[in-house]
């Protein structure tokens, strides 16, 4: 299952609702298996699985009476979840707070990995502008990234470079340049926040 709403990957940013799923993947448990399994209150595995449910990631594949109970059981509505920005600015340009975030997120991540990057809120903005610029440099590949995203049996990978491939295509010569104009400024941003500049 592709997953592109915003909201989607906010509740994949849990960790419980990550493992909730993962066990829903495997077999069909009721709020009360899950609950067991993840050494949690029934509330709080009940109060994911609605938000889990509102992203449409589960359902209710049976639901069966004890006592003057009704048990449901969910499963997760797919093997895997894709996780696709598609075009970013088109979904989170517009956002300017989720679009901060995940630039923050994925600075951190580097961090992490023992990039040393140091970084504010004005140079966080330049980034998510320019990466916006990058995506948004060819017109009319709105409807082919739909496309290519919804055939099936092709790996993450193959989808991300036919998308690449696609935008290649499609694009002017004008297009080409701006885009190769703004990854050059996109470098050169991430590498102010490094001291790599200063030697």
């Amino acid at each position: 299952m592709i997953v592109r709403e915003p909201e989607a990957f906010q509740l994949l940013a849990d960790e419980t609702r990550r493992k909730i799923l993962y066990l829903l993947r495997v077999k069909e448990m009721t709020v009360s298996q899950i609950a067991a399994e993840l050494d949690l209150t029934s509330q709080a595995v009940y109060h994911h699985i609605k938000k889990l449910l509102t992203g449409k990631m589960v359902e209710v594949v049976k639901e069966e009476r004890i006592g003057h109970l009704i048990e449901s059981y969910y499963r997760a509505t797919a093997e895997d979840f894709i996780l696709s920005t598609g075009k970013v600015s088109s979904q989170t340009i517009h956002d300017k707070k989720l679009a901060s975030e995940n630039m923050t997120a994925i600075l951190n991540a580097l961090k992490k990995i023992s990039f040393k990057l140091e970084f504010d809120q004005k140079k966080i903005s330049k980034l998510v502008a320019l990466q916006a610029g990058i995506e948004d440099c060819c017109t009319g590949i709105g409807e082919y990234d739909d496309k290519i995203w919804n055939i099936e049996n092709l790996s993450l990978h193959a989808r991300v470079m036919a998308v690449d491939f696609a935008k290649l295509l499609l694009m002017s010569n004008a297009e080409f340049t701006k885009e190769q104009e703004n990854r050059k400024n996109l470098r050169e941003t991430l590498l102010s926040l490094t001291d790599k500049q200063k030697k």
